[in-house]
C-alpha cells in the first residue's frame, strides 16, 4: 500500500498535516461521541433526555421561588417518539432561549461553588442534539415569564459546525400556565428502557418530596404528589474556594488574577474561612517553606573554656574600653537569658544591645561591629554542636539506642550541617540530613535506625529550631514562580482551617427523606441519617441516607439501591459507582440481613437509599450516572449507611425477639403450668408458680443484664452439655469503664469507639454448668443494645 508520506516530498509533509488541522467545535465532538452524555442507544436515550429536561425543570421552578409541578409525556409516533416535558418555572427570557437550548457548554453554574443538579451546561442542549440527529427535526420550546402576557414559541436545531443555535420558527403564541417553560422533542427510541424511566421519576419523587411530578406514556400514567406541608429546599449561597482543596494551578490562575498584593490579603479575600489569625499561620507555615528554620545552640560558659565577654570585646574595635566592656556585659546576659539561640536570634540581642548601650554611652555601635560580633559569638555558639545533638536525638529514641549509636548518630548530623548557611534548613532538608546521618550510622556502625526513630528525630528538632524572620515575598512574585506558589499550596494544606460553610448546601434532611420514602414505598420500617459537612477537594459535601424494610417490598430477591447526587437520580452505571461499592462492602448480616458470601448487596424487602450533596459531585463521566471512588464521600457513605442500618437492626432485633417470646409463651404456658399441677398432686404439695422459670427452661444458654446505678453486669450461664463460644457485642450510649471479666476461661474484653457509640467486644467460652460474668461501669442515662452471637438461637435466651 502507498503511504500518504510517499506521494509527496519530504520538505512538504509537515505543510501538509498542517494543513489538515482545523478546529473541532465542541457541538461537533458530541455529534460523534453521544454515548459520553448517556445518548449511548434509543432505550436509554429517552430517558437520559427526560432525565436532562426534569432536572432544568426542577432547577428553574425552585430558583423562581415556585413549588415545581413537572409534567413529563411521551408519545409513539411510528420509528419515532415525542418526549414532552413541562415546568411552572419563572420561564426564560426571550434572549436566552436560543442559547439555554441551542449551545452546549453554556450555562450559569459552572463557575459558581453552590449545589445544584446540573453545572456544565451540557445536558439539555445534548437532548436536543440527539433529538436532531435521530429525527432531523428541531426542538420545539415554549416559554413564558409571569410578567408577560402571551408565551414565545421557537423552533431550534444547533449548528454543530459552530455550536451555535439555529433558529428555524420564532413567535408569539398562547399558552394556558401563566409561566412555566416547556420543551418538545422527537427522537429514535424506544421503551425498551420502560422500567427505567419509571425508576427515575420515582426515585426523583423520593428525594425532591416538595415536587409533583407526573408521568404519561403510551402504557402507563403515574402522578407523585408532594408531601403535606412540604416547602422548598433551603436556598443556597456561593462560597469562595477552601485552601484545603486547591491545586497548584489553579492557586497559580488566582494569583495572576487577584487585586490582592499581599499573601494575607489574597487569603483573606480568595478563600472561606480564612480569616487573620488563620491567614498569620499559613504565612507563618509559608515561612518555614520558604526561608527554612535555624537550629538553635546553648550559649557556652565561662567553665566551659570559654569567655564570651572577652571574645565579644576583642570583636569591638574603635571604641573606649569602658563601653566595649559595658556591651559586653549586657549582651552577655542577655544571652544567657536567651539560651538557647538560633543565628538570627543572636544578631536581633547583638542589635538589641547595640542601641540599647550605645544609647546609655553615646557611642555607636554600628553594623559592621554588630556582624564581627555575631560572627564571633555564632563561632562559638557552634563550636559544640555534637552535645547539644546528642540531648536531642537521646530523647527522641528514649532506651532503644545504645550510647554509641547515639553519638555516633549526633556527630554525623553535626557534620552534614556545614553544607547549610547559619544551620538554616527547611523541613525536608533537616529530613534529609537526618536520613543521610542515619543510613550511615547502620552502614558503619551496623545499629539499627529505624524510620519511627528518624520521624521523632526530624520532630523534636524541627519543633526546637527558631523560626526566621523576613518579607515574604508579594503577589506578583508568587505567581509569577511556580516554586513558591507550591510552597504556599503546601503551607495552605499544612494549616488546620474550619470546615467550609454548608450555606452553599442543601440537603434532604432526616425528616423529608423519611417522608419521601413513605410516600413511594408502602413498607414497614423506615430510617434516615444525615451526616455532617465533609470537605474534599476544598468541595463541601454532604451523605445521606434512608432506609425503607418489609411491608410490600418484594422479598425474592437483592436489596433496591437507589443512588442520588444533588437530588437527582443515578439510573445507570450502578456497578461502576462507589456507593455500590460501599454498600457492596458492609457487612448486611450484622443488621439483620441476608448476605450470601458476606459480601455484596444484601437480599431481602429492602430499599436502601443514598444521597450525596455537593458543590462539586465528583463523576466518573460526562453522563453523570456514577460516582468516582473518593475515599472521604466513600468513608461518609458507609457512616451514613451503617447509622441507618443500625436503627433497622434494632428494629427486627426487637421483632424477631417478640416472635419467639410469642412461640416460646403459648408453648410453656400451655405445658409447664399442667406439669407442675401433676406434681403437685403427686406429692401433695402446693402448686407451683412456674412463671419465673419460662426463660431458663427453654433455652440452654443465657445472656442477662443486671444493673445496679452505674454498675452493669453481662451474666452468662451456660445449662447445656457443651463448652458453648459467644461473640458478645454490647453498644452503648456513653463509654463504659472500670471493665472487668470474671470467665474461667480468662477472656478478654475490648472497647472500640465508632461514630460516638461504644462497641464492648467480648468473646467468652463457657464450660457447661459455669457461668461467666463482664462488670463495668457506666452514666446511669446510658442506653444499650446487646447482639448475641456464636449461638443457635433456639439455644439462646438474651435479657435486658
Amino acid at each position: 500500500m502507498t503511504s500518504f508520506q510517499s506521494t509527496i516530498g519530504e520538505e512538504d509533509i509537515a505543510e501538509e498535516l498542517a494543513a489538515g488541522q482545523r478546529e473541532i467545535s465542541i457541538a461537533e465532538f458530541f455529534e460523534k461521541n453521544k454515548h459520553m452524555l448517556g445518548f449511548d442507544s434509543g432505550a436509554r436515550g429517552l430517558v437520559t433526555a427526560v432525565k436532562e429536561a426534569v432536572d432544568n425543570a426542577l432547577d428553574a421552578a425552585e430558583e423562581g421561588g415556585f413549588l415545581p409541578d413537572i409534567y413529563v409525556e411521551i408519545r409513539e409516533n411510528g420509528d419515532y417518539y415525542t418526549v414532552v416535558v413541562e415546568d411552572n418555572g419563572p420561564g426564560i427570557t426571550e434572549e436566552e432561549i436560543p442559547k439555554v437550548f441551542g449551545k452546549l457548554l453554556y450555562g450559569s453554574r459552572f463557575h459558581v461553588r453552590e449545589q445544584s443538579r446540573g453545572q456544565q451546561g451540557i445536558g439539555i442542549s445534548a437532548a436536543v442534539l440527539y433529538s436532531q440527529l435521530t429525527s432531523g427535526k428541531p426542538a420545539r420550546i415554549t416559554s413564558r415569564t409571569p410578567n408577560q402576557s402571551s408565551a414565545r414559541y421557537f423552533e431550534l436545531v444547533i449548528d454543530t459546525d459552530t455550536n451555535e443555535p439555529e433558529i428555524r420558527t420564532k413567535e408569539t403564541t398562547t399558552w394556558d400556565r401563566g409561566h412555566g417553560t416547556r420543551i418538545e422533542l422527537e427522537m429514535e427510541a424506544n421503551m425498551r428502557a420502560r422500567s427505567q424511566l419509571h425508576d427515575y421519576i420515582r426515585h426523583t419523587a423520593v428525594v425532591n418530596p416538595h415536587a409533583r411530578i407526573e408521568l404519561r406514556e403510551p402504557d402507563a400514567h403515574r402522578k407523585s404528589e408532594r408531601v403535606a406541608d412540604a416547602e422548598l429546599p433551603a436556598e443556597t449561597e456561593e462560597i469562595r474556594p477552601h485552601p484545603h482543596g486547591v491545586e497548584l494551578g489553579t492557586l497559580i490562575k488566582m494569583l495572576q488574577s487577584t487585586d490582592s498584593h499581599s499573601i494575607s490579603g489574597f487569603l483573606q479575600e480568595e478563600f472561606t474561612r480564612v480569616g487573620r489569625k488563620t491567614a498569620d499561620d499559613i504565612i507563618a507555615a509559608f515561612r518555614d517553606r520558604h526561608f527554612g528554620r535555624e537550629l538553635r545552640w546553648p550559649v557556652p560558659r565561662q567553665h566551659e573554656d570559654v569567655d564570651l565577654k572577652r571574645a565579644i570585646v576583642a570583636a569591638i574595635a574603635n571604641k573606649r574600653t569602658d563601653d566595649k566592656r559595658a556591651f559586653a556585659e549586657r549582651l552577655d546576659d542577655v544571652l544567657d537569658k536567651r539560651s538557647p539561640l538560633g543565628h538570627g536570634e543572636v544578631a536581633e540581642a547583638v542589635a538589641d544591645v547595640a542601641a540599647n548601650v550605645g544609647e546609655e554611652t553615646g557611642t555607636t555601635f554600628g553594623s559592621t561591629v554588630q556582624e564581627n560580633v555575631v560572627d564571633v559569638l555564632w563561632e562559638a555558639l557552634t563550636a559544640d554542636r555534637v552535645s547539644p545533638l546528642y540531648d536531642h536525638v537521646n530523647a527522641a529514641t528514649t532506651d532503644q539506642k545504645d550510647d554509641a549509636t547515639v553519638h555516633g548518630l549526633a556527630e554525623r548530623i553535626a557534620t552534614r550541617l556545614d553544607d547549610y548557611q547559619n544551620d538554616r534548613l527547611t523541613r525536608s532538608e533537616l529530613a534529609d540530613v537526618v536520613e543521610r546521618a542515619a543510613e550511615m550510622t547502620v552502614e558503619r556502625d551496623d545499629a539499627s535506625v529505624g524510620e519511627t526513630a528518624r520521624e521523632k528525630i526530624v520532630d523534636r528538632l524541627w519543633s526546637s529550631m527558631a523560626r526566621v524572620d523576613g518579607d515574604v515575598p508579594k503577589i506578583d512574585r508568587l505567581a509569577s514562580d511556580r516554586d513558591l506558589a507550591s510552597n504556599l499550596l503546601d503551607a495552605m494544606t499544612a494549616v488546620s482551617v474550619m470546615s467550609p460553610p454548608t450555606s452553599c448546601l442543601s440537603p434532604i434532611t432526616e425528616e423529608l427523606v423519611e417522608a419521601g420514602l413513605r410516600k413511594e414505598f408502602d413498607a414497614e420500617f423506615f430510617a434516615a441519617a444525615t451526616r455532617d459537612a465533609s470537605v474534599h477537594g476544598g468541595d463541601p459535601f454532604i451523605v445521606e441516607a434512608g432506609i425503607a424494610y418489609g411491608g410490600d417490598l418484594p422479598d425474592d430477591g437483592k436489596a433496591d439501591l437507589m443512588r442520588f447526587a444533588n437530588r437527582v437520580p443515578l439510573v445507570y452505571q450502578r456497578g461502576a459507582c462507589a456507593t455500590t461499592d460501599v454498600v457492596k462492602e458492609i457487612g448486611w448480616r450484622n443488621y439483620g440481613l441476608e448476605q450470601p458470601g458476606g459480601s455484596g448487596l444484601p437480599n431481602g424487602p429492602v430499599v436502601i437509599m443514598i444521597h450525596v450533596a455537593s458543590t462539586n459531585v465528583p463523576f466518573t463521566s460526562e453522563s453523570k450516572d456514577a460516582l468516582a471512588n473518593v475515599p472521604e464521600i466513600e468513608d461518609e457513605i458507609e457512616l451514613a449507611v451503617r447509622e441507618a442500618a443500625r436503627e433497622m437492626k434494632s428494629y427486627l432485633n426487637k421483632r424477631r425477639s417478640m416472635e419467639k417470646r410469642r412461640k416460646k409463651q403459648t408453648v410453656i404456658a400451655d405445658i409447664l403450668p399442667k406439669m407442675a399441677e401433676k406434681v403437685a398432686e403427686m406429692t401433695g404439695n402446693p402448686s407451683l408458680d412456674v412463671d419465673d422459670s419460662l426463660a431458663r427452661i427453654m433455652n440452654n444458654v443465657l445472656v442477662e443484664r443486671e444493673r445496679e446505678g452505674e454498675t452493669v453486669r453481662l451474666v452468662v450461664e451456660n445449662n447445656d452439655s457443651t463448652n458453648e463460644t459467644l461473640e458478645i457485642t454490647d453498644i452503648v450510649s456513653t463509654e463504659p469503664a472500670e471493665v472487668a471479666v470474671e470467665s474461667a476461661d480468662e477472656s478478654d474484653a475490648t472497647v472500640v469507639e465508632m461514630d460516638d457509640e461504644y462497641f464492648l467486644k467480648w468473646n467468652p467460652t463457657v464450660g457447661s454448668g459455669e457461668e461467666a460474668t463482664l462488670e463495668y461501669r457506666v452514666d446511669e442515662e446510658a442506653t444499650f443494645d446487646l447482639s448475641v452471637q456464636g449461638v443457635e438461637d433456639a439455644k439462646l435466651t438474651v435479657t435486658q
